[in-house]
């Protein structure tokens, strides 16, 4: 007695749908007969039998999809050999036990800018590099000025510190405040076949195979990652 099992028709192939059966119990077949077609994401093809003998048991219906590589799907009983009793369910693995998973190194903690800290140059809304001294960069953003609205009376137009005290006292502009965050976009309405104007019963539903439902799958991906 000997078990057929689901091809792998690809490397990548891990399932598949049992399409037709071109033989039922009872058929004696040789090699090279077609027996059954199966389907996969990409192509249907055809199975073919390796041995010559009697088909005995059909073990998977015709239309069923998910069917894993190596699963038994129909017995052959070879010429002058008996049918063998149904193989036993595999045995459930016995889970090792959990190990402990590793002490993760505590990260050291970021240092703490000092309140000497410098905030870096910015730049005027034009692309133009604004010049400023260290100081009068951090006496700005103690302030909350604007540096781009500070006329600067230093060297080549720097601005230094007697340009931020006068600035602060001749109401200069507020540093800008973060924008406000877009509102989160809507997720598109779906409309039923009735909405569309579409009436009952002028339309048939058809399933799906293999290859409709990849191309499904992967239109869907491509619409909801691909910015």
């Amino acid at each position: 007695m000997t078990d057929i099992l689901m091809p792998a028709l690809s490397p990548t192939m891990e399932e598949g749908v049992l399409a037709k059966w071109h033989v039922k119990a009872g058929d004696v077949v040789k090699a090279g007969d077609v027996i059954a077609e199966i389907e996969t994401d990409k192509a249907t093809m055809e199975v073919e039998a390796v041995d010559e003998g009697e088909i005995t048991d059909i073990l998977v219906a015709e239309g069923t999809e998910g069917v894993k590589v190596n699963t038994p799907i129909a017995r052959l009983k070879d010429e002058g050999g008996a049918a063998a009793p149904a193989p036993k369910a595999a045995e459930t693995p016995k889970a090792d036990a959990p190990k402990e998973a590793p002490k993760a190194e505590a990260a050291p903690a970021p240092k703490a800018e000092g309140p000497n800290a410098v905030a870096p140059t910015p730049a005027k809304a034009d692309g133009q590099r604004l010049f400023a001294s260290p100081l009068a960069r951090r006496l700005a953003a103690e302030a909350g000025l604007d540096l781009a609205s500070i006329k600067g009376t230093g060297p080549h137009g720097r601005i230094v510190k007697s340009d931020v005290e006068g600035a602060g006292k001749g109401g200069a502009k507020p540093a800008a405040s973060n924008t406000a965050a877009a509102p989160a976009a809507e997720p598109r309405k779906v409309q039923s076949l009735a909405q569309m104007g579409i009436p009952d019963g002028s339309y048939d539903l058809v399933p799906l195979d293999g290859m409709r439902k990849a191309i499904a799958r992967r239109l869907t991906e491509a619409a909801r990652d691909i910015p």
